[in-house]
Parts: structure tokens; C-alpha cells; sequence
């Protein structure tokens, strides 16, 4: 059974960062957000079941998910997001599953944004990595790079688990609060700490 460690942190934290450096010293990543994507995709393997959960107004022209409309709508109605959860979980991880044991890699990151809130994804990890920053920059970054409007960061921010409630849930972490070079000395200490564990693993529950 190949060493998996779970990845993630609020949004703007600097993951997909974190996930890169880990995979450039040999590491693989199973990324659900791409897995999710793929799966919404034109063609995706959810796609019927959405648009028959959700109606047509729900596909966009190309034939995938209009994430931007279900966000709004997820946000609004609590009940439309648990089922568009139960749909798409259960996919994501049967996928997640078949990557990581497809993986010849001494460790694998999965990284999961809502590793902590959503189902027992950390149940299925050796390890939890939290990547952490104060609120206030996971705001500003993703401010910086997308187009969302303030109030929509913040409800994205508020959907998910606190701060605290992420570190009191980690094993590890790293500090992305400074300059992106603060990042290469943690992840180079702990890709060498997992390369030590991976070489004890013990074995997990299926996905």
C-alpha cells in the first residue's frame, strides 16, 4: 500500500504551490479538484446525472457543468449542495482511489480542499498536511487572482472549516504566510520525513 499524505488548506493558502514542490522531488499528486473537473467536463462522467438532478439551465453551451451558476446555487440553497455532493463524491473518490494505487511514486499527495469537511477522505491518508496563512491573505490572494466579487470570497471562505479547526486536524504543516522561497526548506524537510515513513507504511482503507 503506497504512502498517501493528504493535502490541503483554505482557499488562497497556496496548495497547488505546495503540491508542485512535492512532486518536482518525486512525489505523485491526486488532485480532486482536477478529478472534479474532469468529471463536469464536457463528456464527463457526471454530466447526465447532473443535468438530470439539475435541469439543462445547469450545462453551459460546451456541454459542461456551469460551475459559476451551481456555486451561486449551492451557496443559496443547502439542500442543492448536499445532493450535488452526493453525486459528485462518491466519483471523485472512486477516481482518487484508482490513481493513487496506479501510482509507482514512493508517496503520494492527495490533496483534498475539503479534506477536513467532507467525508473521511482523512481516514484514508497516513498523514494530514495542512497548508496554512492568516485569513486575511487567503482573501487577498484569491482577491488578487480571480474574479470574483469580496462577498463571494468571503461565503467560500465561510463555507469552509476554520482555520483552527484545520490545524488542530494536522499532522503537519506549512507556513505560506511569507515570500513563495519560505516554502522550499519545509517541503524539503518533510519530502525527506515521508520518503522515511513511506519505507514503514502501514496499510489504509480502501477510498
Amino acid at each position: 500500500m503506497i504512502f498517501v499524505v493528504g493535502l490541503t488548506g483554505g482557499i488562497g493558502s497556496g496548495k497547488s504551490s505546495v503540491a508542485e514542490l512535492f512532486v518536482q522531488r518525486g512525489a505523485a499528486l491526486v488532485d480532486t479538484d482536477v478529478i472534479a473537473h474532469g468529471l463536469t467536463a464536457p463528456g464527463g462522467a457526471a454530466i447526465a446525472a447532473l443535468r438530470a438532478a439539475f435541469g439543462e439551465d445547469f450545462i453551459d453551451v460546451t456541454g459542461a457543468l456551469d460551475r459559476a451558476r451551481m456555486r451561486a446555487h449551492a451557496f443559496e440553497h443547502p439542500a442543492a449542495r448536499a445532493q450535488l455532493e452526493a453525486l459528485l463524491h462518491p466519483l471523485i473518490r472512486a477516481q482518487a482511489r484508482r490513481e493513487v494505487e496506479a501510482s509507482r511514486a514512493p508517496y503520494v499527495i492527495l490533496a483534498v480542499p475539503l479534506l477536513i469537511e467532507t467525508g473521511n477522505w482523512q481516514a484514508r491518508c497516513h498523514r494530514v498536511l495542512v497548508v496554512d496563512c492568516p485569513v486575511e491573505l487567503q482573501r487577498a490572494r484569491v482577491m488578487a487572482r480571480s474574479r470574483l466579487a469580496a462577498e463571494e470570497v468571503d461565503r467560500i471562505i465561510a463555507a469552509q472549516a476554520a482555520r483552527e479547526t484545520r490545524l488542530a486536524a494536522a499532522d503537519d504543516v506549512i507556513d505560506n504566510s511569507g515570500e513563495q522561497a519560505a516554502l522550499l526548506p519545509q517541503v524539503e524537510a518533510l519530502h525527506a520525513r515521508y520518503l522515511a515513513l513511506a519505507r514503514d507504511e502501514k496499510p489504509l482503507p480502501a477510498l
